[in-house]
């Protein structure tokens, strides 16, 4: 008897700790960070070339086998002929739960950097104005980064140049020590969607992140889907709507789902 007791004791306590692993380890997937970085060999429109230094971090909130999304992320480089350092920095936001781009080129005219990126993922989609074609475009300029319209990106600046899905795993892939221009092409190459191989300047129709659902940013860090806000009987209902909600005037989609019935 008291060698099944003490045996029934090591089962029970072997299990206690296995228990105890399993729960860790789906916390580990649900949860963690790391973060690393590499060069980027980048062939600018003109056919120079320069290098460009990338650093990412994931961290947050996963499925188990998954690894966490990017959390925030930076690229460094040297401007040509004045040799400023100059770094463009994709930080964690609450309302979109991560970084909020894919950045897919960078190029330069006449001194002044220009920097495309994609949204990532429907909420970043719609928190940047769900734009079509979908791009947020950046201007290097006062010594800050300054959004710009599509139509303000020189026409010459038209192909993509950077590591755009999953680029730190890639950059891994590729073991290379400076990611060649051409291992960037090849991989560009292999991309499923139009908009992510050439910079578009119209429309894209349907598909991809385009076909994100319309919401609208509410509260902290919240978001409701656009029928909230047209399903309401009146402009003046809508309005209510957007104040008992929280969400900020500029976010407040009434002025444009009841136009002319103000």
């Amino acid at each position: 008897m008291g060698n099944g007791h003490w045996l029934l004791k090591q089962i029970t306590g072997f299990g206690f700790l296995l228990m105890m692993g399993v729960s860790m380890n789906s916390d580990a997937g649900l949860f963690g960070s790391g973060g690393t970085s590499w060069k980027e060999e980048v062939l600018l429109h003109d056919g120079s070339r320069i290098i460009v230094e990338r650093t990412v971090e994931r961290g947050g909130r996963h499925e188990i086998g998954q690894q966490p999304p990017i959390k925030e992320q930076s690229l460094t480089f040297t401007m040509p002929g004045t040799n400023e350092k100059v770094v463009w920095e994709d930080k964690f936001t609450e309302d979109v739960g991560g970084a909020n781009f894919l950045p897919m080129l960078l190029d330069m005219r006449d001194g002044v950097a220009y920097l495309v990126a994609s949204p990532m993922g429907c909420l970043s989609y719609n928190k940047w104005g769900r734009p079509n074609p979908p791009y947020v475009v950046f201007k290097y300029q006062g010594k800050a980064w300054n959004r710009i319209m599509l139509q303000e990106l020189p026409a010459e600046i038209q192909t993509p140049n950077l590591i755009a899905s999953s680029p730190d795993d890639e950059a891994k892939k590729a073991g290379q020590r400076i990611v060649s221009a051409e291992a960037i092409k090849a991989l560009i190459a292999g991309y499923r969607t139009l908009e992510h191989k050439i910079i578009l300047r119209e429309a894209v129709k349907g598909g991809g992140i385009t076909s994100c659902e319309h919401m609208i940013p509410y509260g902290k860090g919240g978001w409701l889907g656009i029928d909230w806000f047209s399903d309401q009987p009146t402009y003046e209902a809508c309005l209510r709507f957007c104040e008992r909600k929280g969400v900020s005037p500029k976010d407040c989609p009434c002025e444009t789902l009841f136009e002319g019935a103000k």
